[in-house]
Formats: C-alpha cells, structure tokens, sequence
C-alpha cells in the first residue's frame, strides 16, 4: 500500500522559506525583486532540458513525471505484519499442505509474494526460487537506477548551466562597459544563474535521487526478508522458528515495539477475563 511521503514537499517548501526569508529580512521587498530575473531562470531551466533531451532517449524522458511523483510516495507496509503473513503461511502448509497456499493468495496484495508462493507450490526447488526471485530484485535494482538517473544528471546539470550563464553575464557585463546603467542588470544574470542552479541541485535533485536511491534499499531488504519467507514455508520449517528467523530483520527498536504491545495485549486480556 502506498501513501504521500509529506516530507519531501515539506523540505522543499521548508528550504525555499528559509531562503526567501533570509533575503526578505535583508532587502525587504525591494531586495526580493531583484533575486527574480527571467533571463537567468531561461538559461538554468532551458540549458537543462536540452541537455538532458541529449543525454537520454524518448522512453526514458517519459519516465520523468513518474519518477518525480514517486519522490513523493513511500510504502506503508510494515515488517511485523509481513513476518506475521508468512507465520500464517506456514501455519497453513504444515497443517493442510503447500497446496492449500495458492486458496490465500487472492488476500495478498504484494506481487512479489503471490509469485514466490506460486513457485513454491508448483513444486520448483528452493535453489531455483531463489534465482528467480534474487533475478527479479536485480531487474528491479536496475530500472530504479535509471529512473533516479535522470535526476542525478539534473542535479549536475543545473549547477553546470548556472556557471555558462554567470559567463554569459560576464561577457555581457565587459562588453558594456562603457555604459554603466548596463553594468547591474548583466552582474545580476551572472550571479543569479549560479544562485538557481546551485539551489535546484541541492535542495530538489539531489534529495530527491538520494530518496529514491534510500527506497530502493529499503524495497530490496523487504524483498529479501520476501525470499526467506517463501523458502522457509515451502520447505515446511516450523512456523516459531521461521518467526525467528524472520525476526532477526527487525530493529532492536521495532523488536521492543512488538514485545510491548504483546505484553499490553495479554495484561488486557488479564483484566477483562478478572
């Protein structure tokens, strides 16, 4: 299940007021107008484009919008309900047999787990499971890189095109100097452009991929617990010690968690029974 990842709006807007505020409380208004210049937004934004027009192909560009909304996404599934599902699993398997597993896969919504329970109740061995399995999470490892790519250059990029506009500026600036009402308007293209692409490299892309590159970390442990489960409810292990076994990929943290809620658990069941 997925939900908004609210932090990453949030430290967006969070930065840009500091930023906004810090020169607001140095310029006033006045002093805020003149950080806003179209030219050098024209040549960090457009510069940027055309270098990544160049840089990848068609398909890959498509894939832009839905990596950026993915920046703003996270998963909502949590490990003790999925250490549970496969206790459960293999409950089910010892009791009925592997066969009766494929009855309670209309109940799970991971894909990854329905494709593991399906192996294991065709019968393959656990060996090639693993392959296949450990297959799919490197595919999946790779179309994340590429995805993040796109804004790992963005964020090389942007800083790039704020340096040839502040050349741009430069040369402007030294080509008027005989004229000094030019002199301020051509300063501020320098300067400007290296402000917008230094600030759109390190407080949107660069999170951002790292983000992106955090979730992929996170979606390839879960997978790998995913492996372990399936493996173990299909070679029949005892449903306390898959518990264990799955347990040791919980945090010492979560672990307390989960003891303290049980420990409520049976004290509440205590006192309604008194």
């Amino acid at each position: 299940m997925r939900k908004r990842d609210l932090l990453t709006p949030i430290g967006i807007t969070v930065g840009f007021i500091m930023i906004m505020g810090a020169i607001l409380s140095s310029g006033g208004t006045e002093g805020f107008v003149s950080f806003l210049d179209f030219t050098s937004i024209l040549i960090v934004i457009g510069g940027m484009i055309g270098s990544l027009l160049i840089n990848f192909n068609m398909q890959q560009i498509k894939l832009t919008g839905k990596v950026l909304k993915e920046s703003f996404n996270q998963n909502d599934r949590q490990l003790p309900e999925l250490i549970n599902l496969f206790i459960r699993l293999s409950e089910r398997a010892r009791r009925e047999g592997i066969l009766a597993l494929e009855n309670d896969l209309d109940d799970v919504d991971e894909p990854f787990i329905k494709k593991g329970i399906l192996l294991a109740v065709d019968g393959i061995e656990p060996e090639v499971i693993h392959d296949i399995m450990n297959a799919e999470i490197t595919a999946m490892e790779e179309r994340h890189y590429r995805g993040r790519m796109i804004l790992e250059k963005c964020a090389e990029y942007a800083p790039a095109w704020g340096m040839i506009g502040t050349l741009i500026g430069l040369v402007l600036m030294l080509n008027s100097l005989q004229d000094p009402a030019t002199l301020g308007p051509s300063m501020a293209v320098a300067l400007l452009t290296t402000l917008y692409g230094t600030v759109l490299a390190n407080l949107v892309f660069t999170p951002m991929a790292s983000k992106l590159e955090n979730k992929t970390e996170e979606e390839v442990f879960i997978k790998q617990i995913i492996i372990e489960g399936v493996i173990g409810v299909q070679s029949g292990q005892n449903p306390r010690i898959l518990e264990e076994k799955l347990g040791a990929f919980l945090s010492n943290n979560t672990k307390s968690k989960e003891a303290h809620e049980d420990e409520s658990s049976f004290v509440g069941e205590g006192l309604n029974e008194a």
